[in-house]
């Protein structure tokens, strides 16, 4: 039982099981305009990046505003911290979405787990085409930071 009990833990804890949070979280929203509610109050409860970070080379490129993104390996454990922010508030509530599947996970986990969940609830037909282009650039910016720091691991 205390084996059944790890596993469903390790299920909860995954990006798996942060991904079913996310598809609840939308399910609980009965229509566009409470789901864009709930995108803008993600973006509030982001933590600010420091303005130093904010900077040219931390620019996500393919986003309609300015989006930063930073990374770095805790050695200890081996997971990416992510740090990301916007001035807009709905990209921030998209960057939140984001940082929820993958800050704090193993690149090869990040690697493994494509954001099935935005299309699981509708998010391309919710916002724009812009803005979906730009979550996308997000996603693929997190995949690049697991692929250097998977690469830096295995050197």
């Amino acid at each position: 039982m205390a084996e059944e009990q790890e596993g469903s833990m390790d299920q909860a804890d995954s990006i798996a099981g942060e991904q079913k949070r996310i598809e609840d979280d939308f399910a609980l929203l009965e229509d566009t305009r409470d789901k864009y509610e709930f995108i803008i109050e993600l973006g509030k409860e982001l933590k600010p990046m420091p303005d130093e970070q904010k900077i040219a080379a931390n620019l996500v490129r393919g986003c309609q505003s300015q989006v930063w993104m930073t990374a770095e390996l805790d050695p200890a454990s081996g997971r990416l911290a992510l740090r990301a922010d916007s001035d807009a508030i709905i990209s921030k509530g998209l960057v939140a979405l984001v940082l929820r599947l993958y800050d704090k996970r193993l690149p090869a986990e990040i690697l493994a787990n494509p954001p099935d969940v935005f299309e699981a609830i509708g998010l391309g037909r919710l916002i724009t085409p812009g803005r979906s282009n730009g979550l996308y650039a997000m996603v693929n910016r997190v995949r690049q930071f697991a692929e250097g720091f998977g690469q830096a691991a295995k050197a």
